[in-house]
């Protein structure tokens, strides 16, 4: 670890000469990307800084330990000793958290999809409720929620939807909600009170720019036909829904909350990019951790991560093995707590894997 931060140093140092050059000054695209650079390892280099002064404190001490007589400074020197063992713990702490390697798409937009699974019309509604629930959380955080494309079932709820959320750092917050999420409850279609068990997946996805996936629109196949439910006048009478096949891989996706077909094709083929990329990042990931338990940017929804027990009022993560006993707040869109704890989790675990 230490040498990676010396380094890290030096290239800190190499880069603030750099920033400072008038040549590079005048280059303003080198002068923001050495300045960008210069931003991201500026809290490793200040908090290592800290760490060395802290170091030659503690060896200052023990100096005065060894070889004074004063009693005083003796003591003085003890008490500074041990507050400077408990920050340099603390320190090392922090070092660890900074250098795991940042996600480049924490910061990005988030498409949001969300299917019925298991379960049959109760599914249907327990996603409906999940988006409701993305929905809300969205709008607290002050993000922009933009519906593009929504598959309704005949009671209410949804057979498939699609979202994109528009804000800083969506990505970070979202990406662990990704996965199996099941409900128990009594339907209200059940008349002996029986509890019954349903699912819903939850993918998120960064939104991708178009210089990290490009497609061949040779490789397309555009079907354009009439959108059905809630919409408007419009709806059914104009062929404004838009299917787009990629014919690589086979993925399909539909688009039809937009006002007119362009924006359905421009909306489905910014899924697919989303959904290329997720696939693309998943097997590099695996490539290069196999056994990895984190679910960052892998989008993994192979099995339950979550539990909504309603006769209970329970939410239960079972990555984490946390419960919650606030149902309702929580489907409202209170979900800060549970979103937090994970993201703390996955932390503490890539730190592990920090070098020493």
């Amino acid at each position: 670890m230490f040498d990676k931060l010396e380094f890290i140093e030096e290239k800190y140092e190499d880069l603030s000469a750099k920033v400072a050059d008038p040549e590079v000054i005048n280059d303003q695209k080198l002068w923001q990307r050495y300045m960008k650079e210069h931003a991201e390892i500026t809290p490793i280099v200040e908090t290592y800084r800290a760490y060395k002064a802290a170091k030659n404190g503690m060896s200052e001490a023990k100096t005065i330990l060894m070889e004074e007589n004063d009693e005083d400074l003796r003591e003085l020197a003890k008490m500074e000793l041990s507050e400077l063992e408990i920050k340099i713990e603390e320190i090392e702490v922090e070092l660890r958290r900074l250098l795991i390697p940042k996600d480049p798409n924490d910061d990005k937009n988030v498409i949001l999809e969300v299917r019925a699974g298991a379960g049959g019309d109760e599914a249907g509604l327990f996603a409906a409720e999940l988006l409701r629930l993305y929905i809300r959380f969205a709008e607290k955080k002050r993000w922009k929620v933009e519906m593009m494309n929504t598959s309704e079932s005949g009671v209410g709820g949804i057979r498939e939807a699609s979202a994109m959320i528009k804000g800083k750092g969506a990505y970070s917050q979202l990406k662990y909600e990704s996965g199996v999420h099941r409900v128990q409850r009594v339907p209200a279609t059940e008349s002996q009170g029986r509890i019954h068990t349903s699912t819903a997946t939850v993918a998120v996805l960064p939104e991708v720019d178009d210089v990290e996936i490009d497609i061949n629109p040779n490789d397309l196949r555009i079907d354009v036909f009439r959108s059905s439910g809630n919409g408007g006048q419009s709806v059914n009478t104009t062929d404004s829904a838009v299917r787009v096949t990629h014919l690589p891989t086979g993925m399909v996706v539909s688009c039809q909350d937009g006002k007119s077909q362009l924006s359905n094709k421009e909306k489905a083929i910014q899924i697919l990019k989303a959904r290329l990329y997720e696939s693309e990042l998943s097997k590099q990931n695996a490539e290069i951790a196999e056994e990895r338990k984190s679910q960052v940017g892998t989008g993994d929804r192979s099995g339950k991560i979550r539990t909504y027990n309603f006769p209970q009022g329970r939410i239960t993560d079972h990555r984490i093995g946390m419960t919650v006993y606030k149902i309702d707040a929580y489907m409202a869109g209170e979900i800060d707590e549970m979103v937090d704890a994970l993201i703390t989790h996955y932390q503490a675990e890539a730190m592990k894997t920090v070098e020493e």
